[in-house]
C-alpha cells in the first residue's frame, strides 16, 4: 500500500471516529486571524469534561520525560476527548505565561516558540504566539513561522538569554501524537517541579471559571507586533550564532577537511523533513554540502509512510498501525520471526542499491534532535557484524545493512571526539549518560581517565547535571562534587570540561572545549538540548576518518579498552495498540495497560526502595527473584536501586534496568553485558513479568509498602534532584536584537 493510501486510511479512520458534535464545535475559531476574546465558562467546563483532561494531564507532568505528549485528533484539533487539543493548549500557555509574569513582574519578556512538522503544530504554534502577545510576552518565531529543530530553540533560549522557549513535537513518537516541550531560561526542558508550577496554574484557572462563572482568554491578532518574525530574520533564525559555536567545537578545521576529503557521499535521511530546511543551510555555511546527499528532505506530517504499517484485528479487518521512527524497534512477523518494521518501510533496499559499499545514511527523527546511524557492507562481514553485537538486514545476496545501535553509535563518537581533543592540563574531564545507556561507555570513561555521572532517564536530567557543576564552576569551588543516581560523589577538581553527554535512545552533545558564553555573559560548559547537527558533523568526520567498515571499527574499540559489556538489549513491551482510532477504546486499553505497567513497575520498585530503607538485605532479594523466575541465577546479584525512574538490577557480569514509561501504558527494559543471547532472555522475561507478589514476596514486603513505593521514589527523586542544585538567579536583560 503507497504512503498515499496509507494515510488515507488513517485519516477515514479519525473520520469516522470523530462524532458530528465534535466535528461542528470547535468552542472558539482558532483559525480566525484577528483579535478575539475566548470566554471559558462553568458551561463549558463541563461540556468538555475539562476537569478530567486535566487530572490525565496533571499526571502526566509529574512523570513526564520528555514534554507532556499525547495523542491528538489530527483532523479535529479542539477535539478535548484527546490529551492533545486546542483547548488544552490555550489554557496551558495562560498558565505559563501568567507565571512567568509573577515571576519577573515589570520586564520586558521574551520567548521563543518553534515546531517541526506534525499535525497541527502550526495552529498549535499560532495560539501560543498570540495568547502570550495578548499578555505583553514579546514572542520570537521563525519567518513564516517556518519549522525549526527542537536543539535551535533551546540554543537560542541560552543564548539570548530568553525567559524560556516552547516547542511543538513529540519527537520520534507515532504520527498521531503532539506535545509541547517547555525549555526554561537554560534552555533545559522543565523538570517535574518546573512544570508543576503553571499545571497548579491552570487548576487555579478552572477554580476562578466554577467559582465566578467564566474566564476571559485574549488572543492578539495573527500579526501583532509582538509575535516578531523580524528579529529571527535579522537573526538568520539563529544559525550564524549556532555556526560560530560549531566551529569551536565539532566543525573544527580538522574535522570540516576530513569532510570534505572524504571520497564516498554521507546520505542524511531527513525523516519527517524538518532537518533539511535548517541542517541543509549550516552545510552550505561549512562549505561541506556537496559531500551530502538527502533522502526525504519535503516536510510531511506522515512522515513519508516511514514506520507506517496494516495489520489485521481479530475479525480480520485491516487497520492502520504505527510503529513509530525508532529503527531499531524490533517487531515480529506472522511466523514470529523478529525484523525491523522502521527499516523495512525506509525501502532501504530499494533507494540504496546503487550506492557502494561503505556507504553510511544518517538518519535523523521529526524535531531534528536524535540520530541513528546505518551502513552497507559486505556480506562477508556478516559474522564480524554479529561478534561486535551490530544488528543487520540483507539488502542483496552480496550486501549487508547493519543498524547500529544509539549505544554502539555514540562509543565510536566519543571515542574519536576524545582522541582529537587537546586536553588542557589542569582540567577534569567527565561524561553524563543516563542509566538505561550502554555500560560499554563506563567501562571505555574508566580505560580513558574520564570521570562518569549517571542520571535517570531524559536529556533534562543530562542538562540538570550540567547546571549543577556550571553553578560550582562560576562560583569558582576548588573541587566541584556531584552526586550520581547511584549514590555516588563524583569529584571534578575545579575546571572539568565535558566530552560527551547522551543516552541510548539516541540523543547526544558534545561538551564545549571553552565554556559558551550567552549575549549577557551566562556561561555553559554544554548546551542543554540534544542535537542532531552536532552529532551529524561529528559522525561524519568519524566515518571520513576510519578505514575499515565500522563495525570492525567498534571491535576495535571493545579490544582496546577491554570492555567486557559488549552487548545492549532493549525489550519494549506495549500494553495496548496506540494507533487506536476510537479514543473511547483507545482510553479504556491505556487504562488497563497502565494497571499492567504500574504492577510490573512496583515489583521490583519496592524490592530498590527496601532495600534502600533498610527493611530488606540483598540476600532476601535474591530469594525473592530466585523464587519467582526459578530458570535464572541470581547469585550474583550485587545490587538494587531506583534510579530516579526506574529500577536497576546490577550484577557481576550485566545489568538490567526496568523502567516504567512516564507517559504512556508501556514498560522498557534494558539489558547489557556480555552475552547478548543470555540479556534478551532475562530482558524480555522481567520485563514482562505481571507484578504478582508471592508468598516469599510478602514474607519480606508487604503488600500495602509496595502500593506505597511510588510517593516514597519521588521523595528519594526530589532528593537527588535538589542536591547541589543550581541556584543561579536568572535576571530579564535588555534585550537588543
Amino acid at each position: 500500500m503507497i504512503n498515499k493510501d496509507l494515510e488515507k486510511l488513517l485519516k477515514n479512520s479519525v473520520e469516522e471516529n470523530t462524532p458530528q458534535e465534535i466535528k461542528q464545535n470547535k468552542v472558539f475559531n482558532y483559525l480566525d486571524k484577528n483579535k478575539f476574546v475566548f470566554k471559558l465558562t462553568r458551561d463549558l467546563i463541563k461540556e468538555l469534561n475539562l476537569k478530567s483532561w486535566f487530572e490525565a494531564y496533571k499526571k502526566e507532568a509529574m512523570v513526564s520525560t520528555a514534554g507532556i505528549r499525547g495523542p491528538q485528533n489530527i483532523l479535529y484539533p479542539h477535539d478535548t476527548r484527546f490529551p492533545i487539543n486546542t483547548i488544552g493548549i490555550t489554557l496551558a500557555t495562560l498558565a505559563k505565561a501568567l507565571v512567568l509574569k509573577e515571576k519577573y513582574p515589570n520586564k520586558d519578556l521574551v520567548k521563543l516558540v518553534g515546531c517541526e512538522v506534525r499535525y497541527n503544530s502550526k495552529t498549535y504554534l499560532d495560539i501560543i504566539a498570540r495568547i502570550q502577545a495578548s499578555l505583553g510576552i514579546r514572542t520570537l518565531t521563525p519567518l513564516n513561522r517556518q519549522t525549526i529543530p527542537i536543539w535551535l530553540a533551546s540554543f537560542l533560549a541560552f543564548k539570548l538569554d530568553l525567559v524560556g522557549a516552547e516547542y511543538i513535537t513529540s519527537s520520534h513518537g507515532i504520527s498521531v501524537k503532539n506535545a509541547t516541550k517547555d525549555l526554561n531560561n537554560q534552555g533545559s526542558q522543565f523538570l517535574p517541579d518546573e512544570s508543576m508550577e503553571f499545571v497548579n496554574k491552570i487548576e487555579e484557572i478552572l477554580n476562578i471559571v466554577e467559582k465566578k462563572g467564566s474566564f476571559e482568554i485574549e488572543f492578539s491578532s495573527f500579526n501583532d507586533s509582538l509575535i516578531d518574525e523580524e528579529a529571527m530574520k535579522k537573526l538568520n533564525n539563529g544559525l550564524d550564532l549556532y555556526i560560530e559555536y560549531l566551529k569551536e567545537g565539532v566543525a573544527n578545521k580538522k574535522n570540516i577537511k576530513a569532510i570534505q576529503n572524504f571520497d564516498k557521499k554521507i546520505i542524511i535521511d531527513s525523516v519527517g523533513g524538518c532537518a533539511y530546511n535548517t541542517l541543509s543551510k549550516i552545510l552550505n555555511k561549512l562549505e561541506i554540502d556537496n559531500n551530502f546527499v538527502w533522502l526525504n528532505k519535503e516536510e510531511d506530517p506522515f512522515f513519508h509512510g516511514i514506520g507506517k504499517d496494516i495489520k489485521k484485528d481479530k475479525d480480520g479487518n485491516e487497520i492502520f498501525y504505527d510503529w513509530s521512527l525508532d529503527v531499531t524497534v524490533i517487531g515480529k512477523d506472522e511466523n514470529q520471526k523478529e525484523y525491523f518494521p522502521v527499516v523495512k518501510s525506509l525501502n532501504y533496499g530499494e533507494k540504496l542499491k546503487n550506492y557502494p559499499l561503505g556507504t553510511v545514511v544518517l538518519i535523523t527523527d521529526p524535531d531534528h534532535d536524535r540520530l541513528n546511524i546505518v551502513q552497507i557492507i559486505s556480506s562477508k562481514y556478516a559474522n564480524d557484524a554479529k561478534k561486535a553485537g551490530v544488528d543487520f538486514v540483507e539488502l542483496d545476496e552480496n550486501r549487508i545493512l547493519c543498524i547500529f545501535s544509539a549505544n554502539q553509535s555514540f562509543l565510536m563518537i566519543m571515542d574519536f571526539w576524545n582522541k582529537s581533543l587537546d586536553k588542557e592540563n589542569d582540567s577534569e574531564y567527565f561524561m553524563i549518560k543516563t542509566s538505561a545507556s550502554s555500560k560499554s561507555w563506563d567501562e571505555w570513561a574508566k580505560a580513558n581517565n574520564i570521570k562518569i555521572i549517571n542520571t535517570p532517564v531524559g536529556f533534562k536530567e543530562i542538562a540538570g547535571v550540567i547546571r549543577k557543576i556550571e553553578a560550582q564552576f562560576e562560583e569558582n569551588v576548588q573541587n566541584i562534587t556531584v552526586t550520581d543516581i547511584f549514590n555516588n560523589e563524583i569529584k571534578l577538581g575545579k575546571n572539568p570540561r565535558m566530552i560527551f553527554g547522551g543516552e541510548e535512545s539516541g540523543g547526544m552533545i558534545i561538551g564545549a572545549i571553552k565554556p559558551v558564553k550567552s549575549l549577557n555573559n551566562r556561561i555553559a560548559l554544554a548546551m542543554r538540548e540534544k542535537s542532531a547537527t552536532e552529532a551529524i558533523i561529528v559522525a561524519s568526520a568519524l566515518i571520513a576518518s576510519t578505514e575499515v567498515p565500522l563495525v570492525l571499527h567498534l571491535q576495535k574499540i571493545y579490544d582496546k579498552n577491554n570492555i567486557i559489556s559488549r552487548y545492549d538489549v532493549r525489550a519494549d513491551i506495549a500494553y495496548y495498540n496506540e494507533s487506536e482510532p476510537d479514543i473511547n477504546k483507545l482510553k479504556e486499553a491505556k487504562i488497563e495497560g497502565e494497571k499492567q505497567r504500574t504492577k510490573n513497575d512496583l515489583f521490583y520498585l519496592a524490592m530498590a526502595i527496601a532495600k534502600y530503607e533498610g527493611r530488606v538485605n540483598l540476600e532476601e532479594i535474591k530469594e525473592i527473584l530466585s523464587s519467582i523466575f526459578t530458570e535464572f541465577n541470581f547469585s550474583n546479584l550485587k545490587d538494587i536501586v531506583f534510579v530516579g525512574d526506574g529500577t536497576y538490577l546490577d550484577f557481576e557480569d550485566k545489568f538490567i534496568e526496568i523502567r516504567p514509561s512516564g507517559t504512556d501504558a508501556k514498560t522498557k527494559a534494558y539489558a547489557g553485558g556480555a552475552n547478548k543471547e543470555i540479556l534478551n532472555v532475562w530482558a524480555d522475561k522481567l520485563g514482562n513479568y505481571d507484578g504478582t507478589l508471592n508468598e516469599i514476596y510478602k514474607k519480606y514486603i508487604s503488600k500495602e509498602y509496595v502500593e506505597a513505593s511510588k510517593s516514597k521514589s519521588f521523595e528519594i527523586y526530589e532528593k537527588y534532584s535538589t542536591k547541589s542544585e543550581d541556584k543561579r538567579e536568572f535576571k530579564v536583560p535588555k534585550y537588543n536584537f
